[in-house]
């Protein structure tokens, strides 16, 4: 690697970033991020825009769940059904 050596900030559908070799093609399932600099530039852009780590699907999932278990506290509902009778 030398100090001349561009790169590319790429991201995947996932919103995860990661690093590639600027000229090369980029591998399947990830996309320019429209950053381009040396390894240090480009990762600080990174590491302002990648807050959080997890992978879109999971932060997805995890709203989902959180805005039913709102829906469910809001209507009085029971957060998880039982059986029906008392114990």
């Amino acid at each position: 690697m030398t100090e001349n050596e561009r790169f590319l900030v790429v991201r995947n559908d996932e919103e995860q970033y990661s690093l590639w070799w600027s000229g090369r093609d980029l591998p399947a399932g990830w996309h320019a991020a429209g950053v381009e600099g040396t390894r240090e530039e480009c990762l600080a852009h990174i590491g302002e825009v990648w807050t959080d780590m997890r992978p879109l699907s999971l932060r997805r999932r995890m709203a989902a769940a959180a805005s039913g278990a709102a829906d469910g506290a809001a209507s009085g509902a029971p957060a998880e059904a039982g059986s029906g009778s008392p114990a």
